[in-house]
């Protein structure tokens, strides 16, 4: 019993010391005021619109995903990583940040002329209704804001300024939650829309006044002429994300779409709503992740040092995943009332399903972000498809055998197969890195 006891304690230590569980405990301030501020967010919103009309939020998120990662030229992993790399030299900087607001400030002007020019044909394909076509053109004149945001934070993320990026992101949810309430409590589901595409926008202005002062917020990071080498640079970084941006959201929105058209828009409320727990309680780990993992796994450049900080990971994060979803799956019923409203206790029955598939996920991407982190582009790209159609074909497969609930055990078939690829995947990279080492 002693030993146990001594075991116990020893694991907690290092747990405790961990380089990521001190950016676990910097970042869970910013992460629970987030949660706070999505619990009432989502318990209001749910409440007026209902399992429908979470439902068609559910549709436009997901093509906001898309859009908003266009928008930024896909870049900001690239942004995060390079600026982690070459973040004492002041020119290098200056380069990066300069080519990376022209490839902004362009990929937003396409953005915003498709969805201004297109919105009828886009509301109609989204939403199934030209009706909400006036969100889209909203959605245009506004995103260029957000892109805008999102590459500071990647900046400030790449500088390894993780109080600041705390504080950006508290400020970022506040008001955020502020000014969702605010236009839903006025325009129901229009407001809810409008939200959707809007609320991360304003928050350009919030992060600009936040970063005042800050030394790489200079004009003269900025004045740098286009660099082709660099924007290579960035263009490996924008494949993968914009592979990840179209396949993710458009698996969701076809299977959201056919549960829509085939059973009925509420039990699809239902399993939106199930995708609003797992967001926020997977918020905890990815930003995290972002915040502290992909900049590490970047600076790393020996094999033997990349091998034992993954397997450090895992012996943190793994614990805690058990214990945080044991708990989750406890407390479903209560989790469930204090969110949403009676008419959502059917997604009940989901919970099991999902916590599974989301270990499962996460335990994948404490490998997968080496992709990422070494720019391992052809591998990334032929992953993300491959398993996104493999979730789209099985779901619909036991969707049709088990309705709604085949959704989250399709989400869990197929991230136990792409955890077993990624780890092949990281045994043969680390092997070559091994070979080559050894030559050099």
């Amino acid at each position: 019993m002693a030993g146990l006891v001594g075991k116990a304690k020893s694991f907690i230590s290092r747990v405790l010391k961990a380089d990521i569980v001190k950016v676990f405990s910097l970042t869970s301030i910013s992460t629970l005021v987030k949660m706070c501020t999505g619990l009432v967010s989502v318990k209001i919103v749910a409440s007026i619109i209902g399992p429908a009309g979470v439902a068609l939020v559910g549709q436009l998120n997901n093509f906001a995903m898309i859009a908003m990662s266009f928008s930024s030229g896909g870049i900001n992993s690239g942004i995060t990583k390079y600026i982690a790399e070459y973040r004492e030299d002041n020119s290098m900087v200056a380069q990066l940040l300069s080519n990376a607001l022209r490839i902004t400030a362009i990929c937003s002007a396409i953005c915003a002329v498709v969805l201004i020019v297109f919105h009828r044909y886009i509301s109609q394909l989204v939403m199934l209704s030209a009706d909400y076509g006036y969100v889209f053109v909203i959605f245009g004149i506004t995103i260029l804001l957000y892109a805008l945001n999102n590459m500071l934070i990647s900046i400030v993320n790449g500088y390894k300024e993780f109080r600041r990026f705390v504080y950006i992101n508290i400020a970022n949810s506040i008001i955020g939650v502020i000014f969702t309430v605010a236009l839903v409590m006025f325009w129901q589901l229009k407001g809810a829309l409008i939200s959707a595409v809007t609320f991360q926008s304003i928050m350009l202005f919030v992060t600009l006044w936040m970063l005042r002062g800050t030394p790489w917020l200079d004009l003269k990071f900025f004045k740098e002429k286009f660099n082709r080498v660099i924007a290579g640079k960035y263009f490996r970084y924008a494949l993968m994300t914009l592979t990840t941006a179209l396949t993710v959201p458009i698996v969701q929105m076809l299977l959201r779409g056919y549960v829509m058209a085939e059973i009925s828009p509420i039990e699809a409320g239902w399993w939106e709503g199930m995708q609003r727990i797992s967001n926020m309680y997977l918020m905890v780990i990815t930003t995290s992740f972002s915040v502290y993992y992909l900049p590490r796994l970047s600076e790393i450049t020996d094999a033997k040092e990349l091998r034992h900080e993954i397997i450090k990971s895992y012996k943190v994060i793994v614990p805690i995943l058990l214990l945080g979803f044991s708990l989750i799956y406890i407390m479903r019923f209560f989790v469930i009332k204090l969110l949403f409203t009676p008419d959502f206790m059917p997604m009940s029955h989901l919970f099991a399903w999902q916590l599974a598939g989301d270990f499962f996920k996460i335990c994948s991407w404490l490998i997968a972000y080496l992709m990422v982190a070494k720019a391992m582009l052809k591998m990334f790209i032929i992953t993300e498809i491959i398993f996104s159609v493999n979730r789209l074909v099985i779901s619909l497969l036991l969707v049709n055998i088990n309705g709604i609930i085949g959704l989250t055990q399709g989400y869990l078939i197929d991230y136990i197969l792409y955890m077993v690829v990624i780890l092949i995947a990281l045994r043969r990279h680390l092997k070559n890195e091994d070979i080559d080492n050894r030559r050099i």
